[in-house]
């Protein structure tokens, strides 16, 4: 008998989860997540993942990230080790209902690798 696999996450979530998920992210990145639902738009996703990197930031950055250059390195501008990496690798995943693969986070080194790579991934355009 074989065991049961569980079913890959459904996009997106149950609106519960989403809400519990969202609940400690600043209400301006919660609007932004749902214009993403609503519109697709992919402005309003990068607010989300910024607001994300932000909540799991090993330290304050001197400049909120929205700030930042897409070339800011994660590890070695921000300092963002495996572990943080990896926490929101897993909030994204939950949240947006993608899995992401550790061969696929060793390729994501900038802020605009994150951006280019999540919107790969949930299928929306780059913003022009």
């Amino acid at each position: 008998m074989k065991p049961h696999a569980s079913p890959p996450p459904a996009f997106p979530p149950p609106v519960s989860d989403r809400e519990e998920r969202l609940r400690h992210l600043p209400a301006d990145a919660r609007a932004a997540f749902g214009r993403f639902l609503a519109e697709g738009d992919p402005v309003a996703l990068d607010s989300v993942l910024l607001a994300i990197l932000a909540d799991f930031a090993p330290h304050a950055p001197a400049q909120p990230l929205a700030l930042l250059p897409g070339s800011t390195q994660l590890a070695h501008d921000l300092g963002y080790d495996s572990l943080a990496l990896t926490e929101v690798v897993f909030f994204a995943e939950d949240l947006l209902g993608i899995t992401i693969t550790n061969e696929e986070m060793i390729q994501v080194r900038t802020l605009d690798d994150l951006r280019g790579f999540i919107h790969r991934k949930v299928g929306v355009r780059a913003a022009r």
